[in-house]
């Protein structure tokens, strides 16, 4: 039976270490059904693809609450459920419609979620393509939780409220912030107690100079330490056992059995000593041990929560509650209650909730929080909004169009949690290398004791040697190294509208030493502007009114531009008559009494009008590859009309950031070469690859990558999806098509090529973290593991328990800060582009000019 791939984001609460992500990981990928399991534990969320003809997300969820983690089911704001009550029973689910866009098969894409990241690109593509249909994505696993939902029904049998299958919903599973202040309490019990440890202790004695005060009623110092110690060990290190208990149970071994054993071997031999009669004992050891594990873990996971600061602030910009107008009334209701065709009232100064279209009012909305565009965009009848954006000043009547799991936002929640949660080749490599280092550690500290032993030094000192062994290799760092610094750089993609579909992109996106950029579209707008106009005889003004009048009537791509142009110009507005559209040639109209034409050379001709002095402008501007539109009145030539596609804004500037991070920029167009190289002086592009045809362009692409360069391709058309999926990372303007977002790795949200070089700086920024900790984690590793193995004892370099646990602990925090640098990283300037930066309009290929469309 061919398989069924859904993949889904789902919350998992309680990944206290960045080890404990393989309990889930090797348990469910050993289940029926399930293809790939990607966890995080600084997001506590794991990617998971399954095959649906085998399983379901219900599953799914019942499995990783088998591991011991909490997990309520899709992980998306509650605020964004909708209620939905299927046919045959109560349960309510996030809303689920037939209609999608490009960004749900981009953002909840298998394909794109990152399970096929240890395919090929060409893979990936290919199946990213293929895998679109709303039936097929992670959307419909939703409806799959509530038909067959068991297991996010609660303990009483109860079916699950929006919230209950919502990963960030109000569900038992702590968040973050409840984890961190959790940590906190358990560190303070311990410490407290610690420290009370530490004054019947020797190590007391030498800090208080020999005092010791007497234990309560006489008791026994060791039993009296013993009693002072059962804080630390069954409440504050209790989630050490209960994890390290888990970790067996799914056959693999993880940070939390590392410091339970430590704990747990020092805690119980002492208890031993003390129940047989008294001696040396470690209480205050394994206290204080406790202690700094729990603050070094503590601060850890505190600069863990600032690292996901990103998708906490998306999954907070939509607006709880909604103005429905009802009996044409505004109601007040939860935005998760708001259905699909309903009319809302959006004030100035408010959010807008769902996705929708404007039926009535006009407004300015700063959608700067979803799409990064600086500038609000005017909205009147019949403009499409976006959730979460802010109406700043006028009153609007909206009709919803998408929401839920449908709005944008939604959406891009989704992409971000799925690129977050996906591993790149070299976090998959320091996850097994961690997997090791956990062996190691329980070797080297069984190898330590031994050989402390059979030294000589007595079983108390071998088993110190041994607890510092094993406290000190714990991998915690390793495992945080890559998954935070890729945390921190999806999130600083989303503020500026760059969406990365997966950590392989974000590496790959840091090789990039060629950047293909299609020039419609990408560089240009896409659309026509008038350039020039040449008149003879005739006043401008007057001439462009009667040309209007005629273009109005015309339904060809190069009218509406020149209308466009002639009521910007203030010309007057006439009606045309008699209208007759010339196939191939142009068109003709009476306007105000006069004989109206416009269109090319072959028009003119055919009704024998002569050019005169307008022929030589006419063939200068053609020369240059613009457009050049004639226009005749009552058989006299009277102007000549030059058009271009309009160059972005800030596509030289793209191409200036790009130069400056020493990356090739190579145009790829369809115009003839003098054109291109025109067009390319202007933009300060040195490479240009003209005259390709659609179907050739991933040839184009192959040949750059057989010569040894690393390729990103920038396109936006459905002629650009083969480039796309054949350049080593493809990036797509979001106003692109569909296909076109679905086969690249990176969407640019704002349709800005600026935007190119952020997204590459930032894989470049993420990468270099990446490495930075990786290479602080084994450094550490490969230093501290001898001097705490007692090699340097007789140089009287010896490291004890506690300090071992404050060094791992600090191994780990320096980890997650040097990650939330990255917040600094420096990226090309998001203001409007200099004046050096706008540039002539690109000439447009129409019919009757000299290029072809490029």
């Amino acid at each position: 039976m061919k398989q069924d791939r859904r993949s889904v984001v789902v919350g998992v609460r309680g990944l206290h270490w960045a080890t404990s992500k393989l309990v889930v990981e090797k348990v469910l990928s050993r289940r029926p059904g399930v293809i790939s399991i990607d966890a995080n534990p600084v997001s506590q969320t794991a990617n998971i693809t399954y095959d649906a003809n085998r399983t379901s997300l219900s599953e799914v969820v019942r499995w990783v609450e088998d591991c011991g983690f909490h997990c309520a089911g899709q992980s998306v704001p509650a605020h964004m459920c909708e209620p939905m009550a299927e046919p045959s029973t109560t349960k309510m689910v996030l809303g689920v419609h037939p209609g999608h866009d490009a960004l749900v098969a981009t953002a909840m894409n298998p394909a794109a979620s990152g399970q096929s990241t240890e395919h090929s690109h060409t893979e990936h593509s290919s199946m990213a393509g293929a895998q679109t249909d709303g039936a097929q994505i992670g959307i419909s696993a939703s409806a799959d939780a509530a038909a067959q939902g068991h297991a996010v029904h609660d303990k009483h049998g109860e079916s699950p409220t929006p919230q209950d299958v919502m990963g960030h919903g109000g569900h038992g599973g702590k968040s973050m912030a409840e984890m961190v202040k959790d940590m906190r309490n358990r560190f303070i019990v311990a410490a407290v107690f610690a420290l009370a440890i530490l004054v019947w202790s020797p190590a007391g004695r030498v800090v208080l100079f020999g005092f010791s005060p007497p234990t309560p009623f006489g008791i026994r110092e060791d039993i009296f330490t013993l009693i002072l110690s059962l804080p630390v060990v069954f409440y504050s290190s209790w989630i050490f056992f209960t994890g390290a208990v888990r970790a067996l149970r799914a056959r693999t071994l993880d940070m939390m059995v590392l410091v339970a054993i430590a704990i747990g071997s020092g805690w119980i031999y002492s208890l031993i000593v003390t129940l047989t009669g008294g001696g040396e004992v470690f209480y205050e050891a394994a206290s204080i041990l406790a202690s700094f594990v729990l603050l070094g873990h503590w601060l850890e996971m505190r600069a863990r929560g600032g690292a996901s600061e990103a998708i906490r602030t998306l999954l907070e910009l939509a607006p709880s509650v909604a103005l429905v107008i009802r009996d044409g009334e505004p109601v007040e209701v939860p935005t998760g209650d708001v259905q699909s065709g309903d009319l809302l009232l959006i004030r100035p100064g408010s959010k807008i909730p769902v996705d929708g279209i404007v039926e009535d009012g006009q407004s300015d909305v700063d959608e700067s929080m979803v799409t990064g565009e600086s500038l609000p965009v005017e909205k009147s009848v019949g403009s499409n909004v976006v959730g979460a954006t802010l109406n700043t000043t006028g009153t609007m009547r909206v009709r919803a169009t998408k929401v839920g799991a449908e709005t944008a936002l939604a959406q891009i929640v989704a992409l971000v949690q799925a690129a977050q949660n996906s591993k790149a080749p070299g976090q998959r490599l320091a996850d097994r290398a961690a997997s090791w280092l956990v062996l190691v550690a329980l070797l080297g500290g069984t190898a330590t004791f031994l050989t402390w032993f059979f030294i000589g030094v007595g079983v108390p000192t071998a088993l110190l040697f041994a607890i510092t062994v094993v406290v000190i290799t714990c991998p915690d760092a390793l495992g945080l190294a890559t998954p935070t610094a890729i945390m921190v750089g999806t999130g600083l993609g989303a503020k500026r509208g760059v969406l990365f579909k997966n950590a392989t992109a974000i590496e790959t996106s840091a090789r990039i030493d060629t950047v293909v950029m299609d020039k419609t579209g990408t560089l240009t707008k896409g659309e026509p502007e008038v350039t020039d106009v040449v008149v003879e005889g005739i006043e401008e003004t007057e001439l462009l009114a009667l040309v209007a009048a005629v273009e109005r009537e015309s339904e060809h791509p190069l009218a509406g531009a020149v209308v466009r142009h002639a009521e910007e110009s203030g010309a007057a507005r006439y009606a045309a008559s008699d209208f007759l559209n010339v196939p191939g040639k142009g068109a003709g109209a009476r306007v105000e009494g006069r004989r109206v034409l416009v269109g090319n050379l072959k028009l003119m001709s055919q009704e024998g009008i002569e050019l005169g002095p307008l022929a030589a402008r006419r063939d200068q501007l053609a020369a240059t590859g613009r457009t050049a539109v004639l226009a005749a009145v009552d058989g006299r030539a009277a102007a000549v009309i030059a058009l271009a596609d309009a160059v972005r804004d800030t596509a030289a500037a793209a191409v200036a950031a790009l130069h400056e991070s020493g990356i090739e920029v190579v145009m790829l167009t369809g115009d003839n070469e003098a054109t291109a190289k025109r067009i390319a002086g202007q933009l300060g592009i040195e490479t240009i690859i003209a005259e390709v045809m659609p179907g050739d362009k991933s040839d184009k692409i192959a040949e750059l990558q057989k010569a040894g360069k690393k390729v990103a391709m920038v396109g936006d058309g459905v002629n650009d999806a083969p480039a796309l999926a054949q350049a080593d990372l493809g990036i797509a303007i979001g106003a692109g098509t569909d296909v076109a977002i679905d086969t690249a790795d990176v969407v640019l949200m704002r349709s800005d090529p600026l935007d190119v070089p952020v997204a590459l700086r930032i894989g470049k920024g993420t990468v270099r973290k990446e490495r930075q900790n990786l290479g602080w984690a084994v450094g550490y590793n490969v230093i501290a593991l001898p001097i705490a193995a007692g090699i340097f004892v007789p140089l009287g370099l010896r490291l004890s328990p506690e300090i071992a646990a404050i060094s791992m602990a600090g191994s780990s925090l320096i980890v997650a800060v040097n990650a939330l640098m990255l917040k600094r990283l420096r990226l090309p300037d998001q203001a409007a582009p200099t004046a050096a930066a706008k540039v002539a309009p690109v000439p447009v290929p129409a019919s009757g000019s000299s290029g072809d469309v490029g």
